[in-house]
């Protein structure tokens, strides 16, 4: 696991991309946080993310946001999207003006993008297109074969569509789900060159879609790379009960809370990473379930999810009503 090294850092300016995504550009210089000495600045590699402390009910979380762009200025920048059923995170974000100070981790990656592949497919789907971003400028600048498929719910919803437009040309296919636009994922992946790379990044829909047509079309599990944004799962998100009676605990979730945040609250003692479903950390086994299981993760197969054994606490959730798990947490 890499390390992970904090540091101050000040918020320079601010550009709303469309309505609900907005550009955030941050200078890390104001100093280690550890140590307090001058933070060089680490360029972000394309797929790179940044850890930002925000503040969420006057307690101390942690949000990560893709890097965009390269940066080479000595500058990051982020783009957050507004989201109406946030936990804060975003919220907060939102509510800060040019000059407030941040904590920042230097930048990690977990989406690397792999050199010297004969072609590349990249496909993003809504607030997905920040790390596709990166990725689509870094291969046009090598010289590489790539081709980027970007789709939105509306036209407003589109960002980066000119810089796209003016890097990709026609190698940049728009689509818009509000004038009847769909994407044919099986004819894209047909013409991706034998031992080409996918990278997807989008809400869940998008990914189990694009893994699908990817297995479909026969080719190496290994050559398609993934990030998720965005996962609202299948229903909205609803209060519900958790039960774990080899605790004698029971409490409730609330509906913008996560799983795994009440599980922490009530002092089961949980092991996490990614937040994002997908890692398998975080997951605890399901004794039963009176309401529907939302599974908002991509950590397990649909297989896996149809038994409804066990639930990755940190995004997937209950419909409402009972959820009985059990935990390793013996509480000696």
């Amino acid at each position: 696991m890499q390390l992970v090294r904090w540091c101050v850092a000040r918020l320079v300016a601010t550009r709303d991309l469309t309505h609900d995504i907005r550009l955030f550009v941050i200078d890390p210089a104001e100093g280690d946080a550890s140590s307090g000495s001058a933070s060089s600045f680490v360029a972000p590699t394309p797929g790179s993310h940044i850890q930002v402390e925000v503040l969420i009910g006057g307690r101390v979380e942690t949000r990560s946001y893709s890097t965009v762009g390269p940066c080479a200025d000595g500058l990051y920048r982020i783009a957050v999207k507004r989201l109406a059923a946030s936990r804060g995170g975003s919220a907060y974000m939102w509510s800060l003006t040019p000059g407030a100070r941040l904590k920042i981790a230097h930048p990690r990656n977990q989406f690397e993008l792999a050199w010297a592949k004969p072609a590349y497919l990249l496909l993003a789907g809504g607030i997905g297109i920040t790390p596709i971003y990166s990725m689509a400028l870094a291969l046009v600048a090598a010289g590489a074969d790539v081709r980027l498929i970007y789709g939105v719910r509306t036209a407003a919803d589109l960002a980066f569509a000119e810089e796209l437009r003016a890097e990709l040309g026609d190698r940049l296919s728009l689509f818009v789900d509000a004038e009847g636009e769909k994407i044919d994922l099986d004819r894209e992946i047909a013409a991706l060159a034998p031992g080409g790379e996918f990278y997807v990044c989008g809400p869940l829909g998008l990914m189990d879609a694009a893994r699908q047509a990817w297995t479909r079309s026969g080719r190496a599990a290994v050559l398609m790379r993934f990030e998720t944004f965005g996962n609202s799962g299948r229903f909205a998100n609803q209060p519900f009960h958790v039960a774990i009676p080899r605790l004698d605990l029971a409490f409730d979730v609330a509906a913008e809370e996560t799983l795994l945040d009440a599980l922490e609250k009530a002092g089961v003692a949980m092991i996490s990473d990614c937040r994002k479903g997908e890692c398998g950390l975080c997951v605890l086994p399901i004794l039963s379930a009176d309401g529907p299981l939302d599974h908002r993760d991509v950590f397990f197969s649909s297989g896996e999810k149809a038994e409804n054994s066990k639930i990755c606490t940190c995004v997937s959730r209950l419909a409402g009503g009972i959820l009985s798990l059990d935990t390793p947490d013996r509480r000696a």
